[in-house]
């Protein structure tokens, strides 16, 4: 980070303390842009090794080699924070990267669902996912490739299977069902077992029976299997911990995206606007950058099937802050979630101002506008977001013979599954379970079907 880029960040966190951003210190660093890549790919900037952050990656550098994604920066929340930037971005642009990421910190201490998870997981990830990746190493020198591959191929296929509202940290089951109510007393039994020299099998007996396993559905897939899979080893437990560790901390990551990038966007513009330090010339150039940021297209003459957050979230939160104040918008950020917002504050005006539309595919691959549908569309915005972008699937069983049973709730996702891609997830999870897996779900006549590995 040059000189003056230091000065111009350290006056623009004057100026957002001073305007009322409140957050945590941020360490920024400016990197490669192939640095930059791979921290986007694999979500940290170091992580444990898998053959599946390579597919990304590749994905990634395509995308970028044909002009379809531009990464500025990559922020970590924390205390500190972590903000890498791009040494390909000019002086302009890395002046709005470094307001854009006050923004980010601010929201990351300060929303409900990002402070929980911040506290669950504590606040240094970078640090711990690097004690991962070192623990992953040292497993690959002791038990080999095959085998670490073998475990992280399941854990990582179950990453979006967590239950944040169950916690990190959670005990497990009691053995034992609660025991009944007690019989009533019988008086004169009572007298005639406090005799002395009377034998202990006159005391009551309570039968006490094996709870079920799961006691209830569990949907926290990769802590029922850390904790229950019958022959997993203590390191292969372990590895299945780190990634559900790594998973409570991305989900808020996940369920915050519009909000987030608005906020940091509405943000990035308040601070350069108030930043009378900044030369005319640089200011014009960061706004320029903002406004392909948040443009809603992906070209001129283009309509996006996929919103852009930066865009929708930016418009919100403008209209929130001109119509109710700051101090609303800042209770509203607080308190909601992607869901809450799409769904308490897009309005009708809104969604005809930025014509946004409801549309289905199909199958021969016509895209259909559909009727316009208000409360369709803003359901349809935070569709994938529900359960962590993942099917809800439960734990229902395991059997005398060892065997787990799943079962999809297709009812609460309105859609079944690709049961080639299930029953390669059920392949990596009978590795690791070490008995049968079966999976209940329906096929695409909604009938009801089962899915068999092991």
């Amino acid at each position: 980070m040059n000189q003056i880029l230091k000065d111009y960040t350290r006056r623009l966190e004057d100026l957002g303390t001073h305007l009322g951003l409140d957050y945590y210190p941020v360490d920024f660093e400016v990197v490669p842009p192939s640095f930059m890549m791979e921290v986007a790919v694999y979500g940290l900037p170091v992580r444990m090794p898998h053959w599946s952050f390579g597919v990304r990656y590749i994905y990634q550098f395509v995308q970028h080699r044909m002009g379809n994604s531009h990464l500025f920066e990559v922020v970590f929340p924390g205390n500190p924070g972590r903000a890498f930037m791009a040494e390909t971005n000019n002086l302009a642009e890395n002046t709005l990267v470094t307001a854009h990421v006050l923004g980010h910190a601010d929201f990351s201490k300060n929303n409900a669902l990002f402070r929980r998870g911040q506290e669950e997981v504590g606040y240094h990830i970078v640090e711990q996912a690097a004690a991962h990746a070192h623990q992953i190493t040292e497993a690959l020198e002791e038990h080999g490739q095959r085998a670490v591959e073998r475990v992280l191929d399941a854990a990582l296929a179950l990453e979006q299977h967590i239950d944040p509202h169950a916690g990190l940290r959670r005990p497990r089951y009691p053995v034992y069902e609660s025991p009944a109510s007690a019989p009533p007393s019988d008086d004169f039994l009572d007298r005639f077992r406090n005799l002395p020299g009377q034998p202990d099998n006159l005391a009551p007996r309570q039968d006490r029976r094996r709870a079920p396993l799961p006691p209830h559905p569990e949907k926290d897939l990769l802590w029922f299997i850390a904790e229950y899979a019958p022959q997993m080893e203590d390191w292969e437990r372990d590895i299945f911990h780190a990634v559900r560790q790594e998973s409570f901390y991305f989900q808020p990551v996940y369920s915050c995206q519009i909000m987030n990038e608005g906020w940091a966007c509405l943000w990035h513009t308040t601070l350069l606007r108030e930043a009378d330090f900044l030369p005319q010339d640089l200011f014009l150039d960061a706004m320029k950058t903002h406004s392909d940021v948040v443009r809603p297209y992906a070209g001129e003459q283009q309509v996006a099937l996929a919103i852009n957050p930066y865009h929708v979230g930016f418009v919100m939160w403008s209209h929130i802050v001109r119509d109710h104040g700051f101090e609303a918008a800042r209770r509203i950020m607080e308190q909601e979630d992607d869901f809450g917002f799409v769904r308490n504050h897009l309005s009708d005006e809104l969604i005809k101002e930025m014509d946004l539309f409801h549309y289905h595919q199909r199958q021969d691959g016509e895209i259909r506008v559909s009727e316009q549908d208000n409360d369709a569309l803003r359901e349809s915005l935070v569709a994938d977001k529900f359960n962590f972008g993942a099917p809800h699937i439960e734990a229902s069983e395991v059997r005398s013979d060892g065997t787990l049973v799943l079962r999809h709730n297709h009812a609460i996702d309105g859609r079944g599954l690709d049961l080639n891609r299930s029953d390669k997830v059920l392949e990596y999870v009978n590795r690791v379970w070490r008995r049968p897996v079966m999976l209940y779900t329906i096929n695409d006549r909604d009938e009801e079907v089962i899915r068999l590995a092991g």
